[in-house]
């Protein structure tokens, strides 16, 4: 068997926008082993579904759509109770805009807070973050822009809830 040819175009999709990979990787994973078998998965299901892409949507709301929809799926296969996501040093060391301690640990309580969302709600809020209008998070999650309204909105009311004053 003749083995597919290399295209150089997935390649360069794939490596500019990793980012999103890695951050779905963060939030739906604890260990760094689960967090490099998830992105190794997530990697071959794009694989697999570029031939598929027909640029209709932006290469970077497809790949969220494709690797939102890996991780939820592969997690719930494996694993039937919640999911805890560890705010690890490298992740804040990534969220710091300066060396305010405060901002620092009310970072963390977010985080701490995002994780006991439910998966769909999680994806929501990294689209949200990742400053995606309503119209890519509803293409992404396959729901109407007037669903992501109310969720996001929902949401914000339970990470206030959540989250220490």
């Amino acid at each position: 068997m003749k083995p597919e040819p290399i295209d150089h175009d997935f390649i360069e999709l794939v490596n500019r926008h990793q980012n999103i990979i890695h951050k779905i990787c963060h939030l739906y994973a604890a260990l760094a082993e689960d967090k490099r078998d998830l992105f190794q998965e997530i990697l071959f299901q794009l694989w697999k579904s570029y031939a598929s892409f027909k640029q209709e949507a932006k290469f970077s709301t497809w790949m969220y759509r494709i690797a939102l929809n890996t991780a939820v799926t592969s997690f719930r296969k494996i694993q039937r109770q919640p999911i805890h996501v560890e705010i690890d040093e490298t992740l804040a060391n990534e969220l710091k805009t300066s060396d305010d301690s405060d901002r620092d640990e009310r970072i963390e309580m977010l985080y701490a807070a995002i994780d006991k969302l439910n998966q769909i709600d999680k994806a929501v809020v990294l689209l949200y973050l990742d400053d995606l209008s309503y119209k890519e998070m509803a293409e992404v999650l396959g729901l109407s822009e007037g669903n992501i309204r109310v969720k996001i909105n929902r949401i914000k009311s339970k990470l206030q809830e959540l989250m220490p004053q």
